[in-house]
Protein backbone atom coordinates (compact mmCIF):
# COMPACT_ATOMS: atom_id res chain seq x y z
CA UNK A 1 0.00 0.00 0.00
CA UNK A 2 1.46 3.29 -0.65
CA UNK A 3 -0.09 6.78 -0.72
CA UNK A 4 -0.58 8.73 -3.97
CA UNK A 5 -2.60 12.07 -4.32
CA UNK A 6 -5.57 12.79 -6.33
CA UNK A 7 -5.53 16.63 -8.23
CA UNK A 8 -6.20 18.27 -5.16
CA UNK A 9 -3.93 16.88 -3.37
CA UNK A 10 -5.26 14.93 -0.90
CA UNK A 11 -4.02 12.31 0.41
CA UNK A 12 -5.16 8.59 -0.95
CA UNK A 13 -4.73 4.78 0.27
CA UNK A 14 -3.95 2.54 -3.06
CA UNK A 15 -2.68 -0.79 -3.37
CA UNK A 16 0.07 -1.01 -5.24
CA UNK A 17 2.96 -3.04 -6.18
CA UNK A 18 4.39 -5.35 -9.52
CA UNK A 19 1.99 -8.71 -7.99
CA UNK A 20 -0.84 -7.00 -8.86
CA UNK A 21 0.30 -6.46 -12.85
CA UNK A 22 -1.45 -9.73 -13.90
CA UNK A 23 -4.48 -9.12 -11.57
CA UNK A 24 -6.04 -5.86 -12.08
CA UNK A 25 -8.07 -5.88 -15.49
CA UNK A 26 -10.83 -3.29 -16.59
CA UNK A 27 -13.16 -5.11 -14.63
CA UNK A 28 -11.22 -5.71 -11.79
CA UNK A 29 -12.99 -3.33 -9.04
CA UNK A 30 -10.63 -0.77 -7.11
CA UNK A 31 -11.37 1.39 -4.36
CA UNK A 32 -9.59 4.84 -3.70
CA UNK A 33 -10.14 5.40 0.31
CA UNK A 34 -9.51 9.43 1.29
CA UNK A 35 -11.04 10.45 4.70
CA UNK A 36 -15.25 10.06 5.31
CA UNK A 37 -15.37 7.52 2.52
CA UNK A 38 -15.25 4.04 4.46
CA UNK A 39 -19.08 3.91 4.55
CA UNK A 40 -19.42 3.92 0.97
CA UNK A 41 -16.68 1.65 0.43
CA UNK A 42 -18.05 -0.88 2.96
CA UNK A 43 -20.94 -0.72 0.79
CA UNK A 44 -19.36 -1.61 -2.61
CA UNK A 45 -17.69 -4.54 -1.17
CA UNK A 46 -20.62 -6.28 0.50
CA UNK A 47 -22.65 -6.05 -3.16
CA UNK A 48 -19.31 -7.37 -4.20
CA UNK A 49 -19.52 -10.53 -1.35
CA UNK A 50 -23.15 -11.17 -2.46
CA UNK A 51 -22.26 -12.13 -6.01
CA UNK A 52 -22.62 -15.84 -6.63
CA UNK A 53 -19.91 -18.09 -6.58
CA UNK A 54 -18.43 -20.54 -9.12
CA UNK A 55 -17.05 -23.99 -7.33
CA UNK A 56 -15.36 -26.89 -9.39
CA UNK A 57 -16.55 -30.16 -7.20
CA UNK A 58 -14.21 -32.34 -8.67
CA UNK A 59 -13.46 -34.44 -11.24
CA UNK A 60 -13.06 -37.20 -8.32
CA UNK A 61 -15.17 -39.42 -7.85
CA UNK A 62 -18.18 -37.56 -5.08
CA UNK A 63 -20.68 -40.46 -4.27
CA UNK A 64 -20.75 -42.17 -7.60
CA UNK A 65 -18.50 -44.55 -9.43
CA UNK A 66 -16.12 -43.15 -12.31
CA UNK A 67 -14.50 -39.49 -12.49
CA UNK A 68 -17.38 -36.91 -12.25
CA UNK A 69 -17.11 -32.99 -12.54
CA UNK A 70 -19.76 -30.75 -11.29
CA UNK A 71 -19.62 -27.11 -12.27
CA UNK A 72 -21.55 -25.38 -8.88
CA UNK A 73 -23.06 -22.09 -8.51
CA UNK A 74 -23.26 -20.66 -4.95
CA UNK A 75 -24.91 -17.93 -3.32
CA UNK A 76 -23.21 -18.84 0.32
CA UNK A 77 -24.27 -22.04 1.04
CA UNK A 78 -27.12 -23.18 -1.44
CA UNK A 79 -26.80 -23.83 -4.32
CA UNK A 80 -28.31 -21.93 -7.61
CA UNK A 81 -27.06 -24.10 -10.46
CA UNK A 82 -25.27 -27.13 -11.01
CA UNK A 83 -24.10 -28.43 -14.62
CA UNK A 84 -22.82 -31.93 -14.95
CA UNK A 85 -19.24 -32.43 -16.88
CA UNK A 86 -18.53 -35.87 -17.98
CA UNK A 87 -15.88 -37.25 -20.65
CA UNK A 88 -13.52 -38.09 -17.99
CA UNK A 89 -13.66 -41.84 -18.28
CA UNK A 90 -14.14 -41.87 -22.28
CA UNK A 91 -13.55 -45.30 -23.49
CA UNK A 92 -14.93 -45.67 -26.55
CA UNK A 93 -16.76 -48.72 -26.56
CA UNK A 94 -19.19 -48.18 -28.95
CA UNK A 95 -16.97 -47.49 -31.56
CA UNK A 96 -15.19 -50.30 -30.67
CA UNK A 97 -17.61 -52.79 -31.00
CA UNK A 98 -17.58 -51.79 -34.80
CA UNK A 99 -14.40 -53.39 -35.16
CA UNK A 100 -14.82 -56.56 -33.46
CA UNK A 101 -17.07 -59.59 -34.21
CA UNK A 102 -20.80 -59.79 -32.51
CA UNK A 103 -20.23 -62.25 -29.45
CA UNK A 104 -16.57 -60.56 -28.94
CA UNK A 105 -19.01 -57.37 -28.60
CA UNK A 106 -20.16 -58.86 -24.96
CA UNK A 107 -17.01 -58.41 -23.52
CA UNK A 108 -17.13 -54.67 -24.36
CA UNK A 109 -20.60 -53.80 -23.11
CA UNK A 110 -20.12 -55.37 -19.95
CA UNK A 111 -17.26 -53.12 -19.05
CA UNK A 112 -19.75 -50.31 -19.42
CA UNK A 113 -21.93 -50.18 -16.04
CA UNK A 114 -19.10 -52.08 -14.34
CA UNK A 115 -21.42 -52.45 -11.10
CA UNK A 116 -24.11 -54.12 -13.23
CA UNK A 117 -22.87 -55.60 -16.12
CA UNK A 118 -24.88 -58.33 -16.57
CA UNK A 119 -27.80 -56.00 -17.90
CA UNK A 120 -25.44 -54.42 -20.54
CA UNK A 121 -24.98 -58.12 -21.87
CA UNK A 122 -28.44 -59.21 -21.76
CA UNK A 123 -29.81 -55.97 -23.45
CA UNK A 124 -26.96 -56.51 -26.18
CA UNK A 125 -27.51 -60.32 -27.19
CA UNK A 126 -31.30 -59.73 -26.96
CA UNK A 127 -31.08 -57.17 -29.80
CA UNK A 128 -28.31 -59.27 -31.92
CA UNK A 129 -31.00 -62.64 -31.74
CA UNK A 130 -33.80 -60.34 -33.00
CA UNK A 131 -31.31 -58.98 -35.71
CA UNK A 132 -30.42 -62.97 -36.65
CA UNK A 133 -34.30 -63.94 -35.86
CA UNK A 134 -33.82 -66.44 -33.47
CA UNK A 135 -35.52 -64.85 -30.11
CA UNK A 136 -37.88 -67.77 -29.83
CA UNK A 137 -34.93 -70.18 -30.54
CA UNK A 138 -32.79 -69.15 -27.10
CA UNK A 139 -33.42 -72.43 -24.91
CA UNK A 140 -35.56 -71.91 -21.75
CA UNK A 141 -32.79 -72.99 -19.59
CA UNK A 142 -30.14 -69.89 -20.84
CA UNK A 143 -33.57 -67.60 -20.30
CA UNK A 144 -34.04 -68.55 -16.71
CA UNK A 145 -29.89 -68.26 -16.00
CA UNK A 146 -29.97 -64.93 -18.18
CA UNK A 147 -33.10 -63.34 -15.57
CA UNK A 148 -31.01 -65.64 -12.32
CA UNK A 149 -27.85 -63.24 -13.04
CA UNK A 150 -29.84 -59.71 -13.72
CA UNK A 151 -31.62 -60.07 -10.41
CA UNK A 152 -28.74 -61.19 -8.35
CA UNK A 153 -27.06 -57.88 -10.21
CA UNK A 154 -29.82 -55.79 -9.75
CA UNK A 155 -29.75 -56.27 -5.71
CA UNK A 156 -25.83 -55.87 -6.14
CA UNK A 157 -25.93 -52.69 -7.78
CA UNK A 158 -29.34 -51.22 -4.87
CA UNK A 159 -26.85 -52.34 -2.54
CA UNK A 160 -23.47 -50.43 -3.88
CA UNK A 161 -26.00 -47.31 -4.42
CA UNK A 162 -27.39 -47.26 -0.85
CA UNK A 163 -24.08 -48.27 1.24
CA UNK A 164 -21.79 -45.53 -1.09
CA UNK A 165 -24.30 -42.88 -0.23
CA UNK A 166 -24.33 -43.74 2.94
CA UNK A 167 -20.09 -43.14 3.27
CA UNK A 168 -19.95 -40.04 1.33
CA UNK A 169 -22.09 -38.82 4.94
CA UNK A 170 -19.97 -40.77 7.00
CA UNK A 171 -22.08 -43.41 7.58
CA UNK A 172 -19.01 -45.97 7.39
CA UNK A 173 -21.09 -49.19 8.85
CA UNK A 174 -23.67 -48.41 5.96
CA UNK A 175 -20.38 -49.09 3.80
CA UNK A 176 -19.23 -52.39 5.61
CA UNK A 177 -22.70 -53.78 6.09
CA UNK A 178 -23.68 -53.45 2.21
CA UNK A 179 -20.45 -54.42 0.79
CA UNK A 180 -20.54 -57.60 2.79
CA UNK A 181 -24.20 -58.36 1.13
CA UNK A 182 -22.46 -57.72 -2.03
CA UNK A 183 -19.69 -60.14 -1.33
CA UNK A 184 -21.98 -63.08 -1.06
CA UNK A 185 -23.41 -62.69 -4.80
CA UNK A 186 -20.41 -61.69 -5.99
CA UNK A 187 -19.40 -65.27 -4.97
CA UNK A 188 -22.31 -66.50 -6.69
CA UNK A 189 -21.26 -64.63 -10.31
CA UNK A 190 -17.57 -65.68 -9.65
CA UNK A 191 -18.86 -69.47 -9.40
CA UNK A 192 -21.28 -69.48 -12.75
CA UNK A 193 -19.11 -67.41 -14.98
CA UNK A 194 -15.20 -67.54 -13.21
CA UNK A 195 -15.43 -64.20 -12.64
CA UNK A 196 -16.53 -61.13 -9.73
CA UNK A 197 -17.31 -58.17 -12.89
CA UNK A 198 -16.60 -58.00 -16.26
CA UNK A 199 -18.42 -61.60 -17.00
CA UNK A 200 -18.88 -61.55 -20.81
CA UNK A 201 -20.86 -64.67 -19.65
CA UNK A 202 -24.11 -64.12 -21.39
CA UNK A 203 -23.95 -64.58 -25.20
CA UNK A 204 -25.78 -64.43 -28.82
CA UNK A 205 -27.85 -67.07 -28.61
CA UNK A 206 -28.05 -68.23 -25.10
CA UNK A 207 -25.28 -68.04 -22.14
CA UNK A 208 -21.27 -69.26 -22.18
CA UNK A 209 -21.92 -72.43 -20.20
CA UNK A 210 -24.63 -73.60 -17.75
CA UNK A 211 -24.69 -73.75 -13.74
CA UNK A 212 -22.32 -75.85 -12.23
CA UNK A 213 -23.42 -78.58 -10.26
CA UNK A 214 -24.64 -78.31 -6.90
CA UNK A 215 -25.10 -74.49 -8.13
CA UNK A 216 -28.59 -73.80 -6.92
CA UNK A 217 -28.20 -75.33 -3.47
CA UNK A 218 -24.79 -72.62 -3.23
CA UNK A 219 -27.46 -69.79 -3.84
CA UNK A 220 -29.96 -71.41 -1.66
CA UNK A 221 -27.46 -71.61 1.00
CA UNK A 222 -26.29 -67.90 0.54
CA UNK A 223 -29.68 -66.28 -0.18
CA UNK A 224 -30.90 -65.89 3.34
CA UNK A 225 -27.12 -64.02 4.28
CA UNK A 226 -27.79 -61.35 1.60
CA UNK A 227 -31.48 -61.21 3.26
CA UNK A 228 -30.08 -60.79 6.75
CA UNK A 229 -27.51 -58.00 5.31
CA UNK A 230 -30.39 -56.16 3.31
CA UNK A 231 -33.02 -56.20 6.55
CA UNK A 232 -29.96 -54.88 8.64
CA UNK A 233 -29.10 -52.07 6.40
CA UNK A 234 -32.03 -51.31 6.39
CA UNK A 235 -32.83 -51.00 10.21
CA UNK A 236 -29.74 -49.25 10.27
CA UNK A 237 -31.37 -46.26 8.14
CA UNK A 238 -34.91 -45.68 7.32
CA UNK A 239 -35.74 -45.33 10.93
CA UNK A 240 -32.72 -43.32 11.68
CA UNK A 241 -33.22 -39.92 12.54
CA UNK A 242 -30.11 -38.42 11.63
CA UNK A 243 -30.64 -40.47 8.02
CA UNK A 244 -33.99 -39.34 7.76
CA UNK A 245 -32.68 -35.64 8.67
CA UNK A 246 -30.57 -35.92 5.71
CA UNK A 247 -32.60 -37.70 3.11
CA UNK A 248 -36.41 -36.71 3.52
CA UNK A 249 -37.61 -33.67 1.05
CA UNK A 250 -34.07 -33.55 -0.21
CA UNK A 251 -33.61 -33.80 -3.99
CA UNK A 252 -37.29 -33.18 -4.77
CA UNK A 253 -38.42 -34.02 -7.98
CA UNK A 254 -42.02 -34.36 -9.30
CA UNK A 255 -43.09 -37.11 -11.96
CA UNK A 256 -43.71 -33.96 -14.63
CA UNK A 257 -39.92 -33.10 -14.68
CA UNK A 258 -39.13 -36.80 -14.45
CA UNK A 259 -41.14 -37.43 -17.73
CA UNK A 260 -39.56 -34.31 -19.56
CA UNK A 261 -36.02 -35.33 -18.92
CA UNK A 262 -36.47 -39.13 -19.84
CA UNK A 263 -35.62 -40.02 -16.31
CA UNK A 264 -36.95 -43.95 -15.50
CA UNK A 265 -35.43 -46.38 -12.57
CA UNK A 266 -36.13 -45.99 -8.66
CA UNK A 267 -36.49 -42.45 -8.71
CA UNK A 268 -39.34 -42.30 -11.59
CA UNK A 269 -40.87 -45.10 -9.69
CA UNK A 270 -40.80 -43.58 -6.20
CA UNK A 271 -42.67 -40.33 -7.90
CA UNK A 272 -45.51 -43.15 -7.65
CA UNK A 273 -45.56 -44.06 -11.66
CA UNK A 274 -44.69 -48.05 -11.95
CA UNK A 275 -42.64 -47.46 -14.97
CA UNK A 276 -40.78 -51.26 -15.34
CA UNK A 277 -39.59 -52.85 -18.92
CA UNK A 278 -40.11 -56.58 -17.02
CA UNK A 279 -43.83 -55.97 -16.75
CA UNK A 280 -44.51 -53.49 -19.67
CA UNK A 281 -42.39 -55.05 -22.41
CA UNK A 282 -41.51 -58.45 -20.85
CA UNK A 283 -38.23 -60.45 -22.36
CA UNK A 284 -36.65 -63.55 -21.56
CA UNK A 285 -39.76 -64.78 -20.18
CA UNK A 286 -40.25 -62.19 -17.10
CA UNK A 287 -44.03 -62.87 -17.88
CA UNK A 288 -43.63 -66.23 -15.85
CA UNK A 289 -43.01 -64.79 -12.63
CA UNK A 290 -44.69 -63.43 -10.02
CA UNK A 291 -43.47 -59.85 -8.63
CA UNK A 292 -44.66 -56.40 -7.70
CA UNK A 293 -43.19 -52.80 -9.02
CA UNK A 294 -42.69 -50.87 -5.93
CA UNK A 295 -43.78 -47.64 -5.84
CA UNK A 296 -43.80 -44.57 -3.39
CA UNK A 297 -45.87 -41.10 -3.25
CA UNK A 298 -42.75 -38.69 -3.39
CA UNK A 299 -39.39 -38.78 -5.88
CA UNK A 300 -36.92 -37.72 -2.98
CA UNK A 301 -33.84 -39.41 -2.02
CA UNK A 302 -35.69 -40.81 1.37
CA UNK A 303 -37.93 -42.36 -1.56
CA UNK A 304 -35.67 -43.52 -3.55
CA UNK A 305 -33.73 -45.53 -0.48
CA UNK A 306 -37.00 -47.14 -0.06
CA UNK A 307 -37.80 -48.54 -3.31
CA UNK A 308 -34.36 -49.98 -3.95
CA UNK A 309 -34.91 -52.05 -1.02
CA UNK A 310 -38.55 -52.84 -2.17
CA UNK A 311 -37.04 -54.20 -5.15
CA UNK A 312 -34.49 -55.80 -3.24
CA UNK A 313 -36.85 -57.81 -1.83
CA UNK A 314 -39.05 -58.36 -4.93
CA UNK A 315 -35.88 -59.58 -6.63
CA UNK A 316 -35.05 -62.15 -4.60
CA UNK A 317 -38.59 -63.76 -4.73
CA UNK A 318 -38.11 -64.03 -8.40
CA UNK A 319 -34.61 -65.70 -7.58
CA UNK A 320 -36.41 -67.96 -5.94
CA UNK A 321 -39.17 -69.01 -8.36
CA UNK A 322 -36.20 -69.09 -10.73
CA UNK A 323 -34.11 -72.06 -8.78
CA UNK A 324 -37.13 -73.92 -8.56
CA UNK A 325 -37.54 -73.90 -12.51
CA UNK A 326 -33.96 -74.35 -12.97
CA UNK A 327 -34.10 -77.56 -10.80
CA UNK A 328 -36.65 -78.87 -13.63
CA UNK A 329 -35.10 -77.84 -16.38
CA UNK A 330 -31.44 -79.39 -15.68
CA UNK A 331 -29.71 -80.80 -18.66
CA UNK A 332 -31.15 -79.23 -21.00
CA UNK A 333 -29.30 -76.97 -23.44
CA UNK A 334 -28.15 -73.61 -22.65
CA UNK A 335 -27.37 -72.37 -26.03
CA UNK A 336 -29.17 -72.07 -29.98
CA UNK A 337 -29.05 -75.21 -31.61
CA UNK A 338 -28.37 -73.68 -34.91
CA UNK A 339 -24.83 -74.60 -35.66
CA UNK A 340 -24.19 -71.90 -37.29
CA UNK A 341 -24.25 -69.93 -34.30
CA UNK A 342 -23.66 -71.73 -31.84
CA UNK A 343 -20.03 -73.69 -30.63
CA UNK A 344 -19.98 -76.74 -31.70
CA UNK A 345 -20.05 -78.55 -28.17
CA UNK A 346 -20.90 -77.31 -24.93
CA UNK A 347 -18.13 -74.62 -23.59
CA UNK A 348 -17.34 -75.49 -19.68
CA UNK A 349 -14.79 -73.91 -17.67
CA UNK A 350 -11.97 -76.54 -16.37
CA UNK A 351 -12.14 -77.84 -12.61
CA UNK A 352 -8.86 -75.31 -12.38
CA UNK A 353 -11.11 -72.72 -13.20
CA UNK A 354 -10.08 -71.61 -16.28
CA UNK A 355 -9.60 -73.24 -19.75
CA UNK A 356 -11.99 -75.52 -21.18
CA UNK A 357 -13.13 -78.60 -20.14
CA UNK A 358 -10.88 -81.72 -20.96
CA UNK A 359 -14.73 -83.08 -22.23
CA UNK A 360 -15.20 -80.15 -24.17
CA UNK A 361 -11.31 -80.10 -25.58
CA UNK A 362 -11.98 -84.04 -26.48
CA UNK A 363 -15.17 -83.46 -28.65
CA UNK A 364 -13.90 -80.41 -30.69
CA UNK A 365 -10.71 -82.04 -31.77
CA UNK A 366 -10.70 -85.95 -31.00
CA UNK A 367 -14.36 -86.85 -32.84
CA UNK A 368 -15.24 -84.18 -35.34
CA UNK A 369 -12.47 -82.31 -37.79
CA UNK A 370 -15.53 -80.79 -39.68
CA UNK A 371 -16.49 -79.58 -35.64
CA UNK A 372 -12.98 -78.12 -35.12
CA UNK A 373 -12.99 -75.99 -37.81
CA UNK A 374 -16.38 -74.67 -37.59
CA UNK A 375 -15.39 -73.82 -33.56
CA UNK A 376 -12.26 -72.18 -35.17
CA UNK A 377 -14.03 -70.08 -37.61
CA UNK A 378 -17.01 -69.36 -35.11
CA UNK A 379 -14.43 -68.13 -32.92
CA UNK A 380 -12.01 -66.50 -35.15
CA UNK A 381 -14.47 -64.81 -37.86
CA UNK A 382 -17.87 -65.20 -35.81
CA UNK A 383 -21.38 -65.56 -37.41
CA UNK A 384 -22.66 -63.68 -39.86
CA UNK A 385 -26.06 -61.55 -39.07
CA UNK A 386 -28.34 -60.54 -42.33
CA UNK A 387 -28.94 -57.10 -42.95
CA UNK A 388 -31.34 -54.83 -40.23
CA UNK A 389 -31.69 -53.35 -37.01
CA UNK A 390 -32.97 -53.95 -33.74
CA UNK A 391 -33.85 -52.45 -30.60
CA UNK A 392 -34.02 -53.92 -27.14
CA UNK A 393 -34.85 -52.82 -23.98
CA UNK A 394 -34.31 -54.03 -20.72
CA UNK A 395 -34.95 -52.63 -16.79
CA UNK A 396 -31.39 -51.69 -15.88
CA UNK A 397 -30.76 -51.52 -11.88
CA UNK A 398 -30.69 -47.98 -12.40
CA UNK A 399 -33.87 -47.64 -15.20
CA UNK A 400 -34.02 -48.25 -18.60
CA UNK A 401 -31.49 -49.96 -20.69
CA UNK A 402 -31.77 -49.30 -24.55
CA UNK A 403 -29.55 -51.04 -27.36
CA UNK A 404 -29.57 -50.00 -30.87
CA UNK A 405 -27.92 -52.61 -33.15
CA UNK A 406 -27.58 -52.48 -36.71
CA UNK A 407 -26.28 -54.99 -39.15
CA UNK A 408 -24.51 -54.66 -42.78
CA UNK A 409 -24.63 -58.24 -43.34
CA UNK A 410 -20.98 -58.96 -42.03
CA UNK A 411 -19.42 -60.61 -38.83
CA UNK A 412 -19.42 -57.59 -36.68
CA UNK A 413 -21.76 -54.64 -35.76
CA UNK A 414 -21.92 -51.73 -38.27
CA UNK A 415 -23.55 -49.64 -35.25
CA UNK A 416 -23.98 -50.16 -31.91
CA UNK A 417 -25.71 -47.74 -29.95
CA UNK A 418 -26.62 -47.98 -25.58
CA UNK A 419 -29.27 -45.73 -24.09
CA UNK A 420 -27.62 -45.67 -20.80
CA UNK A 421 -29.78 -44.98 -17.77
CA UNK A 422 -27.44 -43.27 -15.74
CA UNK A 423 -26.94 -40.70 -18.59
CA UNK A 424 -29.90 -39.67 -18.76
CA UNK A 425 -30.92 -39.86 -15.00
CA UNK A 426 -27.90 -37.37 -14.49
CA UNK A 427 -29.60 -34.77 -16.42
CA UNK A 428 -32.25 -34.04 -13.10
CA UNK A 429 -28.93 -33.31 -10.80
CA UNK A 430 -29.31 -29.62 -11.64
CA UNK A 431 -33.10 -29.15 -10.77
CA UNK A 432 -32.62 -31.77 -7.85
CA UNK A 433 -30.22 -29.74 -6.14
CA UNK A 434 -31.33 -26.01 -7.09
CA UNK A 435 -32.18 -23.89 -4.03
CA UNK A 436 -30.71 -26.82 -1.46
CA UNK A 437 -27.26 -26.46 -0.02
CA UNK A 438 -24.11 -28.21 -0.82
CA UNK A 439 -24.02 -30.80 1.67
CA UNK A 440 -27.89 -31.83 -0.25
CA UNK A 441 -25.68 -31.82 -3.00
CA UNK A 442 -24.23 -34.68 -2.38
CA UNK A 443 -27.24 -36.46 -0.95
CA UNK A 444 -28.74 -35.91 -4.51
CA UNK A 445 -26.34 -37.19 -6.55
CA UNK A 446 -25.64 -40.15 -4.41
CA UNK A 447 -29.78 -40.88 -5.02
CA UNK A 448 -29.33 -40.60 -8.73
CA UNK A 449 -26.67 -43.38 -8.41
CA UNK A 450 -24.64 -42.73 -11.95
CA UNK A 451 -21.74 -45.52 -12.88
CA UNK A 452 -19.18 -43.29 -15.51
CA UNK A 453 -18.24 -46.47 -16.94
CA UNK A 454 -21.82 -46.34 -18.77
CA UNK A 455 -21.73 -42.11 -18.74
CA UNK A 456 -18.70 -42.10 -20.55
CA UNK A 457 -19.42 -45.41 -23.04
Amino acid sequence: MKYVSDSENSPLLRAAGSALDNLITKDTPQYDLQGGDWEEMASEVEKLANERIVMNLGPVHPSTHGVLRLIVELDGEYVRDVRVGTGYLHTGIEKNMEYRTWTQGVTYCTRMDYVAPFFQEAAYCLAVEKVLKKTTEVPERANLIRILMMELNRIASHIVAIASGGNELGATTMMTIGFRGREEILRIFEQVTGLRMNHAYIRPGGVAQDLPPGCTEYIRDLLPKTRRDINELQDLTLQNPIFKARFCDVAVLPLSAHMAMSMTGPSVRAAGYPLDMRKMQPYCGYENFDFDVPVADQSDAYNRTVVRFDECYESLKIIYQVLDRLDETEGEPVMISDPQIKWPAQLSVGIDGQGNSPEHIKEIMGSSMESLIQHFKLVTEGFRAPVGQATQLVEHAKGVMGVHVVSDGGTRPYRAHFRDPSFANLQSLSLMAQGGTISDLIVALASVDPVLGGVDR
